[in-house]
């Protein structure tokens, strides 16, 4: 790992107080660049930064707020999404424990470049801990004029898996549930009144109003906890870390069969074997690594070797997500691996599309036939059919979680399948369940679900 020196966003010990946080090397340097550099500067500087979003999808993040910077509306938001709920993943609220004023000064960077009329900071409502610390700083920060024009909401939502899904969250700001939109927030951002989106409609504007998109920035909180160092520093200075392609370092989070869960920050381009030895102090004594599943939005890895970056996943055929890695050593079944990630996603998807629930469901049940040993060819083709169907129509990522996952796993280890309905009960039987992280303080994790 990156000495506390080369480790920007993840501090030796937390920052507790404004004060202390302006008097470091970066407190209010980046928001004063910012406004030197004007709005287009400050865009240009992210840009050529190579940030890429660390929520998972890795987009880069200059072309996001530029393109919503040059859509034609009469009003603009930015909203933080800090609802993080992916099984083994911790990263955003250890940033905000660790952190918060370099989240905020990013938010706020982005709102001058953006012209947004007020900003949003969604999470969930059981983050006791990470709200009190986002919600007092951001106080400090008016109080001591920094952002003392500007208007700062904090939403404490539920605790649903897809409230962290982008258009989701939006939802719930507006005071709905967490049920996914047909368009993306650039395209319909919050309080629009332009199309139809979910499950309600939108209100009708009055009577020569028009009607309006205002296209909204959803970025997570690592990404925007990044943006005051790059300008502070410069693009230059976040470039000379990562990779030509995944610039910079990432928080990630090392849970499962390993020693000590833990987040920290890497360099990309780190191999993955070495982030868990580094993060996770490895497995133990005697045990390997089996394999290792990007929360539950990628198919399943088994090389170790992998470089931690946007392009090294992709060559393989996976994906870094959102650094968020579940590791299974090798006592662990990987049937079961996959029952608990499709019992996971079929009790979180919302029910907008059909063919999500109802799949994933059914695909649960028969992974619980096989694992328990009543298992038989008929159930293997059952989830077959079922993976091909699970996405039809779905407006959000989780259906197609469904199908990588699930589907990785079961071809994968093949042979682990095949001794299920061979053998008539699972060969290594040990619980395996992919439980939501509620704490995660030195080495001992807290789970939502045991």
């Amino acid at each position: 790992m990156p000495s506390p020196m080369d480790a920007p966003l993840l501090p030796a010990s937390p920052v507790s107080t404004l004060d202390e946080y302006l008097a470091s090397d970066v407190g209010g340097l980046g928001l004063a660049r910012a406004q030197e550099l004007g709005p287009e500067g400050t865009i240009d500087v992210v840009d050529r930064s190579g940030l890429r979003g660390r929520g998972g999808a890795g987009f880069p993040t200059g072309r996001k707020w530029r393109s919503i910077a040059a859509a034609e509306a009469d009003r603009r938001f930015v909203v933080c999404n800090a609802a993080e709920g992916e099984p083994a993943t911790f990263k955003d609220r250890a940033l905000m424990r660790a952190n918060p004023y370099q989240l905020l000064e990013g938010i706020l960077i982005a709102a001058f470049a953006l012209g947004a009329e007020s900003v949003y900071i969604g999470l969930k409502a059981r983050f006791d801990t990470e709200l009190d610390r986002v919600t007092r700083a951001a106080a400090e920060m008016q109080d001591a004029g920094i952002c003392r024009d500007c208007e700062i909401n904090v939403v404490a939502g539920p605790p649903d898996y897809l409230y962290g899904e982008e258009t989701a969250l939006l939802e719930v700001i507006e005071g709905r549930d967490a049920l996914p939109r047909l368009f993306p927030p650039y395209q319909h951002g919050l309080f629009a009144t332009d199309i139809v989106t979910g499950w309600q409609g939108s209100p009708t504007p009055a009577a020569g109003s028009g009607r309006a998109a205002h296209p909204t920035l959803v970025n997570n909180v690592e990404t925007l906890s990044n943006v005051p160092h790059i300008l502070a520093r410069g693009p230059e200075w976040f470039r000379s870390r990562g990779t030509p392609e995944s610039p910079g370092t990432v928080v990630c989070t090392i849970a499962g069969d390993v020693v000590a869960p833990d987040v920290g920050e890497i360099e990309l381009g780190t191999p993955l074997g070495d982030a868990i030895d580094a993060v996770g102090s490895g497995v133990a004594a005697g045990r390997q690594v089996k394999a290792v599943i990007p929360g539950v939005a990628a198919p399943v890895v088994t090389d170790m070797s992998v470089p931690i970056s946007y392009e090294g996943f992709e060559r393989i055929g996976s994906a870094m997500g959102a650094a968020g890695y579940q590791v299974f050593d090798d006592t662990a079944c990987m049937v079961g691996a996959a029952l608990a990630t499709s019992r996971f996603l079929a009790a979180e998807s919302c029910g907008q599309c059909p063919p999500c629930k109802l799949g994933s469901t059914a695909i649960t049940g028969h992974l619980e036939r096989i694992e328990s040993g009543q298992g038989q060819g008929s159930d293997v083709d059952a989830i077959r059919h079922w993976l091909a169907r699970v996405t039809d129509g779905n407006r959000c990522y989780l259906a197609v979680q469904e199908r990588l996952v699930v589907s990785s796993m079961l071809a994968t280890f093949a042979d682990e399948l095949e001794a299920h309905l061979a053998l008539g009960h699972c060969p290594r039987p040990r619980p395996i369940v992919l439980p939501e992280l509620v704490d995660l303080t030195d080495g001992i994790p807290t789970y939502a679900r045991q």
